[in-house]
């Protein structure tokens, strides 16, 4: 009898972890999605990583392959500084937005860490054309004063080319 009660304490607990993860997710998309670029930077550790990998080597190392985006906080704070100014050009004015997330799992926990997965198609629509990207998310998420807390943010782009869209001047 003990050990069902403690089973479903453990069901209840995994399903309000994946309830409070998938509202995270939803809420960066969010801010994403509106712009509110400080806030999402507010998202992420002081020793986060974000990294997006070339489409033809979706599993690529930063350490020892090309990728596209392999930033550490400072970085990610440049990124976001310049992306809000009208020094880039390719989001002045700013790309509208539409992120869809799903199919988000836990994966693993391990104290205050979790590691996500997710699948994410984003519209842009910029000058009357609009851009697809689908790909996949994997995410490492610590808790910090209670919080979810970005560690790791790795965005994965199903497509096998950009040429369609020219370049990756948003988040993805």
């Amino acid at each position: 009898m003990i050990d069902q009660n403690a089973n479903r304490v453990t069901k209840l607990d995994a399903m309000l972890l994946q309830h409070e993860v998938e509202q995270f997710l939803y809420q960066e998309a969010a801010l994403l999605d509106q712009w509110r670029l400080d806030e999402w930077l507010d998202l992420f550790t002081e020793d986060a990583r974000y990294v997006v990998p070339s489409t033809d080597l979706p599993e690529g190392d930063p350490k020892q392959d090309l990728v596209f985006i392999d930033d550490d906080r400072l970085r990610l704070q440049g990124r976001v500084n310049r992306l809000k100014s009208r020094h880039a050009h390719r989001e002045y004015p700013w790309s509208r937005t539409r992120r869809f997330i799903t199919n988000v799992m836990v994966t693993e926990v391990s104290g205050d860490c979790l590691t996500v997965a997710a699948s994410a198609l984003v519209y842009r629509i910029r000058q009357q054309e609009e851009a697809p990207y689908i790909g996949s998310y994997e995410f490492r998420l610590r808790r910090v004063d209670g919080e979810l807390k970005i560690h790791y943010r790795r965005a994965v782009l199903d497509l096998e080319a950009l040429r369609s869209h020219g370049a990756l001047s948003i988040i993805f």
